[in-house]
């Protein structure tokens, strides 16, 4: 059964605007985590939206655990938890008291709404906190928290809007610790939207690289690197990058393309066999100053599906 299951989606917010999202179809497995991955403005978000029925679709079918996005709303909210980019907490609440009255909206009974919480409070590390407001927290104290109210109720799937985004590296991989043992705990499905391509390749079953409202490719993130088509990437820093070099670089054995950057070069190649000392003495004569190999990422998707980075 697929946990998520979405069919043509388009939305365009305005008529002479761009579509947001442009007739995806996605399907989730029920017990994935599943990723779309992509820069700001590739229609992530909005997919969340129109999934957790905060926003309404042009065309199209989105399905959560059965449950129609547009037609049965309700339904929908019964299943899902939602985390946002935005800090949704209730501040005049304390941290328990955000846990318990989420329990107790969902029409769980006093006892073991107090009980849930005590329990999340644990599991999210933030038992020693119970008591405290919640602006006083960290930001990554902040996430853990929605994370445990969004997953109060038990429900279904779990959408995870760019939940890193501002947190210091200790507290993405706190977070991705935290996610990766409520999969086994819960037995949750989550949907993850990010531009983070550690984040991604690290955490996602499976993912979908979205640009311009379309999904460009979807697969593991092996699958997704293999298709790439080569085995490994050199990174040039130059003085001077020119179309001389660039023709240069091409030729040498072993190279698929190379794709001029702000600061030099990146050469695609297939082999990796006297490679970086054919780059370094084609390249020596355009005031070479630094050279790297690493093999592929899912950035390297993306630039050879776009021809820009990630970020861009």
């Amino acid at each position: 059964m697929n946990a998520v299951e979405i069919r043509d989606l388009v939305k365009q917010y305005e008529a002479d605007a761009p579509r947001a999202v442009d007739g995806i179809d996605l399907d989730i497995a029920d017990g994935e985590l599943f990723g779309l991955l992509g820069p700001n403005g590739a229609g992530k978000t909005t997919t969340v939206g129109v999934a957790t029925t905060r926003v309404r679709a042009t065309r199209g079918t989105v399905r959560v655990a059965g449950a129609d996005a547009t037609h049965d709303p309700v339904g929908v909210k019964r299943v899902i938890g939602v985390v946002t980019q935005f800090n949704t907490l209730d501040r005049a609440c304390t941290v328990r008291e955000n846990l318990i009255y989420h329990c107790r909206y969902f029409g769980i009974g006093a006892a073991s709404a107090r009980a849930r919480a005590d329990e999340l409070l644990t599991t999210f590390v933030l038992a020693d906190r119970r008591d405290a407001n919640v602006s006083e927290l960290s930001g990554g104290m902040v996430q853990r928290l929605q994370i445990a109210r969004a997953i109060a109720h038990r429900p279904h799937v779990l959408f995870l809007d760019e939940p890193t985004a501002g947190l210091d590296p200790q507290s993405r991989l706190a977070l991705w610790s935290v996610l990766s043992d409520l999969r086994t705990r819960e037995g949750i499905t989550i949907l993850l939207t990010t531009h983070h391509m550690e984040e991604a390749d690290a955490m996602c079953d499976r993912l979908a690289i979205m640009d311009a409202g379309k999904i460009l490719v979807s697969g593991t993130p092996d699958e997704l690197k293999r298709s790439v088509g080569v085995d490994t990437i050199v990174e040039l820093s130059v003085d001077t990058m020119n179309e001389d070099l660039r023709t240069a670089l091409a030729a040498l054995p072993g190279v698929s393309s190379v794709e001029i950057t702000d600061h030099g070069a990146r050469v695609f190649a297939s082999s990796t066999d006297g490679l970086m000392a054919r780059v370094v003495e084609t390249a020596t004569g355009n005031g070479l100053r630094d050279v790297s190999l690493t093999a592929p990422t899912l950035e390297t998707v993306f630039i050879t599906l776009t021809g820009r980075g990630l970020r861009e």
